[in-house]
């Protein structure tokens, strides 16, 4: 093997292994979204999971909520990246929402604001977590 020839394929191995490492990188640095909306007159709510934007994530709970509610008062409670989302709600019509990189984590946070805001017996309605 020539000198030239081993350089030419120690640049060939090398350009491989760069591709591969930037196309891991791109691969796991890839954000999905998600969201939870609320109507404060129904109680109905809407979620979406996995969307590669925040906006479109929320358009997509939004508008499930609203399928649900007929009213035009839901709203974004919370959104999401590459984790997850919950809202509890309350009797007495105080609610609360948390995101979190773990449910558990989310739901505890979600119950803790509803309980902040006046709720008693607050309990979590609704939760989604993206694929990460």
């Amino acid at each position: 093997m020539t000198k030239a020839s081993s350089k030419t394929r120690f640049l060939t191995i090398t350009t491989i292994a760069l591709a591969s490492i930037i196309g891991a990188s791109a691969a796991h640095a890839q954000s999905k979204y998600g969201a939870i909306a609320y109507s404060s007159s129904t109680g109905a709510k809407g979620y979406s999971y996995n969307y590669s934007t925040r906006s479109v994530a929320q358009l997509y709970a939004q508008r499930e909520c609203e399928q649900r509610s007929g009213r035009g008062d839901c709203r974004v409670l919370v959104w999401f990246r590459n984790a997850c989302g919950a809202v509890a709600t309350s009797q007495n019509g105080a609610y609360g929402s948390a995101w979190a990189t773990d449910l558990g984590s989310a739901k505890n946070i979600a119950l803790n604001s509803c309980r902040n805001y006046g709720g008693s017996y607050c309990t979590v309605t609704a939760w989604s977590c993206t694929d990460r």
